[in-house]
């Protein structure tokens, strides 16, 4: 990535950051909820910030100025582009290789009644119960993983017998295997049902939905949420302030509350 270079503007409520490619983040003061800060931003040709790298996330620290957010509690954090689109529920198979799958085999699905829990956007991983139903859980929860070992369309299962999160198991998975398991047919599924210890509720499978969506309509998957975020407790934190008492750790916040809010763009705001 081009060096970033830290570009401080001489304009009443504003600091910029600018890229060496030509990108400008500018952080505006004047508080408005995630919506109006949205309209603001594209109205001068850009949009609220896509943070793609902890590069932009470590400029952004160093130019945050403290004095100009505080004003009330909850205060030091600004809104960036990042919001929960979980209308669209988009769920996928983390192994993404399209070769794998027959036509349909991606929609395979063996949920639990009443599940997905439409109410809980923050349960975007799955699991499969001993009885062989899915389950959608949320990032905390800690589960013994089956990863696949792919050659071609064939697949090889492996129980781990070890807990961790959905996402600590799509990592060992991908370090050591392929993959979290993918489930495309009912045949699979039994076959990773018989591989549930006696015992043992739950085991992680390759499940996941991801709704979180930048404004501008771009795909990175850097985040770099604070702990426990996010956790959309009261099911209407769905828009991403980032904290920067908190070295500008992410958090899930109403998209009505008025914050301070960072712009990206060509030029100045």
């Amino acid at each position: 990535m081009d060096k970033l270079l830290l570009l401080i503007m001489a304009a009443s409520g504003l600091s910029a950051v600018s890229s060496a490619a030509g990108r400008q983040y500018y952080f505006v003061y004047d508080r408005k909820n995630f919506t109006e800060a949205q309209r603001y931003c594209r109205e001068k040709d850009g949009d609220l910030a896509t943070v793609d790298n902890m590069e932009v996330m470590k400029i952004l620290n160093n130019t945050a100025n403290l004095d100009n957010m505080f004003y009330s509690k909850n205060s030091y954090r600004a809104w960036i582009g990042l919001y929960d689109d979980h209308v669209l529920n988009p769920w996928r198979w983390s192994l993404s290789d399209t070769s794998f799958y027959k036509p349909g085999e991606t929609e395979f699905r063996r949920w639990a009644h009443g599940r997905p829990d439409a109410g809980y956007s923050y349960k975007v991983y799955t699991a499969m119960g001993y009885d062989g139903l899915w389950y959608d859980n949320s990032c905390d929860i800690s589960c013994y993983p089956v990863c696949a070992d792919v050659r071609g369309s064939d697949v090889t299962f492996v129980f781990i017998d070890t807990k961790m999160t959905w996402t600590e198991a799509q990592s060992y998975c991908r370090d050591r295997h392929t993959d979290v398991a993918s489930v495309r047919n009912m045949t699979e599924n039994q076959k990773v049902q018989a591989m549930i210890p006696a015992g043992v509720n739950w085991v992680w499978i390759g499940l996941f939905r991801d709704s979180w969506k930048w404004s501008d309509g771009s795909h990175s998957s850097f985040s770099f949420w604070k702990n426990g975020q996010p956790d959309n407790k009261n099911g209407n934190e769905t828009c991403v302030a980032a904290d920067f008492s908190q070295s500008g750790a992410w958090e899930g916040w109403p998209c009505d509350v008025e914050r301070a809010f960072i712009c990206y763009g060509p030029g100045e705001c």
